[in-house]
């Protein structure tokens, strides 16, 4: 059920974002800029979890459409800052607040009341779930840690 919710919902919201006319990869990169400021590369790669290539990808789509620049960072000589233009930041403004409009009229159908429990079982289950992956990541370094001792013990 939760998958399905998820693929329903996702979906939505990429038909969203396509009608603001942007792309998926321009449009969180256009997001992640508005919301966080001036970042590297990488920096908007974190943010949302896309691959380095599409990320560059859509930053030089970007920039060749005047929406962003990039600067020469002052503490890395070797990295470079993605900025907004005022077109760009424009731009980005409106695409979210209408993308924003789109959620919350999808929202309207649940109660105030409602889309409270839902917000806290939705984070109760993340949380979980995170806590859930972590446990078995420290189990799996454990088990790798102890594999390599015997390891070194067999040589």
């Amino acid at each position: 059920m939760i998958a399905k919710a998820h693929r329903a919902l996702s979906l939505l919201a990429e038909q969203s974002i396509a009608n603001t006319g942007l792309c998926l990869t321009d449009f969180v990169a256009l997001e992640a800029l508005l919301h966080k400021g001036p970042l590297t590369i990488s920096e908007i790669q974190d943010k949302v979890r896309l691959a380095s290539g599409s990320m560059t990808a859509a930053v030089d789509r970007l920039e060749k459409l005047g929406l962003v620049v990039r600067k020469s960072s002052p503490t890395d000589r070797r990295a470079r800052v993605v900025h907004l233009t005022a077109e760009g930041k424009s731009l980005a403004l409106s695409c979210f607040e209408r993308h924003a409009k789109d959620l919350e009229a999808l929202m309207s159908a649940l109660s105030q009341k409602e889309k409270e429990q839902l917000y806290g079982s939705i984070k109760q289950l993340g949380l979980l779930a995170a806590e859930q992956l972590s446990s078995q990541e420290v189990t799996a370094n454990r088990t790798r840690e102890q594999a390599r001792k015997m390891i070194m013990i067999a040589e």
